[in-house]
């Protein structure tokens, strides 16, 4: 990967990939997941220590996949079904997972597939009959078993019981050096038990992430995956390759998600939602019929029934926008509760404020709330019109009804229903003469 981070910690739908695996054996209820780390360990253990049932087991010395799964064996009781998996890959499903395990219950269940290019990978060797007799990895395969197509993805499932009496019989007598765990097949063959495989439903569940590449490529898929969960619950995507959810989605009937948006954390849209390019939504609610327009961010919000946004409109954590409130464009609202059926339309800053209902606050408003110390309240009462290029100088008060005249600096409450205004006089100077280049001779 070329990176500082390590390789499981990777994201993938923004997750770390080594979260997806887990969530995928979260599935089957487990007794308990065990995790096996070793260099770089303490930074993934530190990043998932929240994870319920993670039991993390360290691997001094990196002796191969063998070796991995012995040091989890001694706190596994004999009689359990242990589902080996690996944490760089991450698109596993439950599903197939289920049916691994189910394939475990008469021996061995083994998860293979087909690749039209299995370079890299250890094949699949079967008998006669049609039985798997053994896992030959690619250094050590011949010519002939090199050609075969079908391989070992490393998921497989049998009784703690089983395993660790294979494990201790492995030796690390080939081209890696290491104790395999594939040759734990061969074990079973050799003592007459059955092996069963299992394949995925896609390919994409079983590749594995060892560069940026690959990584981009799993995303995308995961991305498609994704989408076509969502359009089949009633959501339209516009163009589903250009579509990221980074979290959750909750969608009501009829909303409509242009091309290019991206979705972190928890995200509800309410019935007729319709999200326009370019956007970016994070842990916000939108109520029913509101609109967000082209390239606009929103994050940690609250937005009513009917409103619209943007277009390039920026609502930052801890705003709440009443039913039908207009933000417009290059507006930003930080901290702030908007009641019902107020705008802001154009240019203007409205930070930790209260505003009422029916407002009008015009182009190029700014709440001044910091003072380079603290942070101050502006309120602003219901129906209050807010002139062009005001400045409210916070801690400040509008009264309700109150208009304020454009280009005004306020610096104290103003009353219910008047017209406050601050302006230096205007003047004409008679004569005045507007100065000239002068002629280069």
């Amino acid at each position: 990967m070329r990176s500082l981070l390590p390789k499981v910690l990777h994201p993938i739908g923004g997750q770390p990939m080594l979260r997806h695996v887990i969530d995928s054996a979260s599935e089957l209820a487990p007794h308990a997941i065990h995790v096996v780390y070793g260099h770089g360990g303490e930074m993934v253990r530190s990043n998932l220590a929240e994870l319920p049932l993670v039991n993390w087991v360290e691997q001094a010395q990196q002796l191969g996949t063998g070796h991995a799964v012995s040091q989890a064996l001694p706190s596994i009781p004999d009689e359990h079904t242990v589902l080996i998996l690996y944490g760089d890959v991450p698109l596993i499903t439950p599903t197939t997972l289920r049916g691994l395990v189910a394939a475990a219950q008469s021996g061995v269940g083994l998860l293979t597939t087909e690749l039209a290019d299995p370079g890299g990978y250890g094949r699949i060797v079967r008998g006669a009959d049609g039985a798997v007799s053994a896992i030959v990895e690619e250094k050590d395969a011949t010519t002939q078993q090199r050609a075969i197509r079908e391989v070992n993805t490393g998921m497989l499932a049998a009784t703690a019981r089983l395993l660790r009496r294979w494990l201790e019989g492995l030796n690390n007598d080939n081209a890696q050096g290491e104790f395999y765990l594939t040759d734990v097949i061969a074990a079973a063959v050799g003592e007459g038990v059955s092996v069963q495989t299992v394949a995925p439903q896609a390919v994409a569940e079983v590749m594995g992430v060892n560069n940026r590449l690959q990584l981009a490529q799993l995303e995308r898929e995961y991305q498609m995956r994704q989408a076509r969960e969502i359009m089949l619950s009633g959501v339209s995507l516009l163009d589903p390759s250009r579509f990221d959810l980074r979290g959750e989605l909750r969608a009501g009937q009829d909303v409509t998600i242009d091309v290019n948006v991206v979705l972190e954390g928890e995200v509800e849209l309410g019935d007729g939602v319709r999200i326009g390019p370019n956007c970016y939504l994070r842990d916000v609610r939108i109520g029913s019929g509101s609109r967000i327009n082209p390239n606009s961010v929103l994050e940690q919000a609250e937005v009513g029934a009917g409103c619209v946004i943007g277009p390039f409109a920026r609502i930052r954590p801890e705003t709440r926008l009443a039913d039908q409130v207009h933000i417009g464009n290059f507006v930003e609202v930080k901290k702030s509760d908007v009641a019902a059926g107020s705008k802001i339309n154009h240019l203007s800053y409205v930070g930790d404020s209260t505003v009422g209902s029916g407002v009008n606050i015009g182009a190029g408003v700014i709440t001044c709330n910091y003072d380079g110390a603290n942070k101050h309240r502006t309120v602003i009462g219901d129906g209050a019109f807010i002139g062009s290029d005001t400045q409210l100088v916070a801690p400040v008060e509008v009264g309700a009804g109150a208009t304020i005249g454009a280009g005004s600096t306020i610096t104290h409450d103003t009353p219910a229903g008047e017209l406050t205004l601050s302006r230096v006089r205007q003047k004409t100077v008679q004569g005045w003469t507007r100065p000239v280049k002068n002629k280069r001779t």
